[in-house]
């Protein structure tokens, strides 16, 4: 599974930082979200990304399983 976050549709509700922590952080410039792994989600990852994904009102990440 791959994550990909659009960085320009981003509006930074911080939505997926309360999903996964270790996985998504903000700018604390602009509060949009920064991926702190790799896109290559690990097993014991994928179900918090989903929901990040899944809690995003814009639709900022998205998975590619």
């Amino acid at each position: 599974m791959r994550v990909h976050v659009d960085h320009e549709r981003c509006v930074g509700s911080g939505s997926c930082v309360f999903s996964d922590p270790s996985v998504f952080s903000q700018d604390d410039e602009d509060g949009r979200v920064v991926l702190l792994i790799d896109p290559h989600v690990d097993p014991d990852r994928r179900q918090s990304v989903r929901d990040a994904a899944f809690r995003c009102p814009v639709g900022a990440i998205t998975v590619a399983e």
